[in-house]
């Protein structure tokens, strides 16, 4: 069996952690003392992934500088570098050598995932894509009428609470996807999973409720260093510490409105009660 392969998306400016990012790659963002692509790295050398391209773009050398070629991290880091934008997804199509099935993440993102059970979800349902899902609560600001067609007002909510389903920036991708990512051109996640959807292919979710934060938005990114502080154990387990370290579905995990909504916390089957 072939080792498990990471891609690691860090070509962008960041330009919503300015001015942090006018000097610094936002993967190089301290969490605490620590730069969040090291949390990233050490966190999928713990789940056996042993070879991690980083697609780079802004910055490069610096982010190089810092990942080096991965042996303090008991991996084997290569890099693909962009010489134009390509988007969330057009830099897989700089990387020649992937596997039949491959990990990408943001470089971005502060979470206790278990990339080895997303990893085996994926590879037990054998689809074309597998998405990382979390339930967001967004809660407006504003109270928010509800009328006919006459204009007459027949309902109204004081700032409701929304919640949806959304991609956390970590997928796993069988190698047959990258057909569908033209070469040089920006191409974003958005519309790989629109040409996915046209074409008929199955994208599956993978509902997870544990921690998660995207230190991309700021208000994340203020919340991120708390999260370390109080439970560094869960992000940055001991070597050999296998143990489940995501929080009971909806109970602490972290976004920038509060706990999840109860999704599971791990991809499962339908209909599956051992979950």
């Amino acid at each position: 069996m072939s080792s498990k392969r990471a891609v690691i998306l860090a070509g962008g400016a960041g330009r919503r952690l300015a001015p942090y990012t006018f000097v610094i790659p936002k993967p190089i963002v301290p969490i605490g003392t620590t730069p969040i692509l090291e949390i990233v790295l050490r966190q999928l050398a713990h789940y056996e992934f042993r070879h991690v391209t980083i697609a780079l773009g802004y910055l490069a050398d610096i982010i190089r500088a810092v990942a080096g070629d991965g042996s303090r991290f008991g991996l084997r880091i290569d890099y693909s570098e962009e010489r134009m934008p390509l988007g969330t997804m057009g830099p897989l199509r700089l990387v020649r050598d992937l596997p039949d099935d491959f990990l990408v993440m943001n470089a971005d993102l502060l979470t206790d995932l278990d990339y080895d059970d997303l990893w085996q979800f994926h590879r037990r349902h054998g689809d074309s894509a597998t998405v990382a899902t979390y339930v967001k609560t967004t809660k407006l600001e504003l109270g928010v009428i509800e009328t006919d067609g006459a204009g007459r007002i027949h309902g109204f909510q004081e700032k409701p609470a929304l919640q949806h389903q959304v991609s956390m920036g970590i997928y796993v991708f069988r190698r047959s996807v990258l057909r569908h990512i033209p070469e040089d051109t920006y191409f974003g996640f958005d519309t790989l999973m629109q040409t996915l959807l046209e074409r008929g292919e199955v994208i599956r979710s993978y509902p997870f409720s544990g921690r998660w934060l995207d230190i991309g938005i700021p208000a994340d990114y203020e919340r991120a260093q708390e999260e370390l502080e109080q439970f560094r154990e869960r992000y940055l387990p001991a070597p050999g510490d296998r143990r489940g370290r995501s929080s009971p579905s909806g109970t602490d995990a972290p976004s920038s409105e509060g706990p999840a909504a109860s999704a599971p916390r791990r991809g499962h089957e339908p209909g599956d009660p051992s979950r």
